[in-house]
């Protein structure tokens, strides 16, 4: 394993969604997700000098950064891409990194998120042989919380008050997973299945 492996941007297909490597045809929805409220809300607001072109830039050179994987969350039915994930800040020395995800108004509720979590996560520890993956979430995120915590992640701790949103201080969620917690959902998932 070694960020080499990030190099290769795979596509990755479950039974609502397809992730794939980004193009910049891709920017203008991603555009728009990006500036969704409920995004902003959960994400924060995007940095002021994003520009529709920088977006375009953006997403245009995701498929060519060997360090970090951006794939897009695409419902599997129509095509349309309604989100992102994204694994970064690849430590070699931990074997770890960082996820986030981001899925605008068409991508929720349905499942969609939690199955591309489920699948970026498991190409992240089968196939990359990552060791840990972490992220943060806003403890008021409760749709994200459930579904990192039904992909397998564990709370590992809050930071308390990280900043101010519309006037209210908020804390911000610590989660992390280990590949042989992973391994133990798929093995659990296996047995499971079989023995209906």
């Amino acid at each position: 394993m070694g960020p080499s492996s990030f190099s290769e941007k795979p596509v990755l297909t479950g039974a609502k969604t397809v992730l794939r490597p980004f193009t910049a045809e891709d920017a203008e929805v991603m555009w728009q997700i990006i500036g969704d409220p409920e995004v902003v809300r959960f994400t924060g607001a995007p940095p002021s000098e994003l520009t529709p072109e920088r977006v375009r830039s953006w997403y245009a050179t995701r498929a060519d950064q060997p360090d970090r994987l951006d794939l897009a969350v695409t419902d599997r039915a129509s095509g349309e891409v309604v989100g992102e994930v994204v694994l970064h800040e690849y430590d070699p020395a931990g074997r770890s990194c960082t996820f986030r995800t981001l899925l605008g108004p068409r991508g929720r509720g349905r499942g969609l998120g939690t199955e591309a979590t489920r699948l970026i996560v498991g190409h992240g520890f089968e196939r990359l042989g990552l060791h840990r993956i972490q992220l943060d979430v806003y403890a008021f995120n409760h749709r994200a919380l459930r579904v990192y915590e039904k992909a397998g992640f564990v709370v590992e701790g809050v930071r308390r008050e990280v900043e101010p949103r519309d006037g209210v201080w908020v804390d911000e969620v610590v989660m992390g997973l280990l590949d042989r917690e992973w391994a133990a959902l798929r093995a659990a998932e296996v047995s499971g299945s079989t023995a209906r």
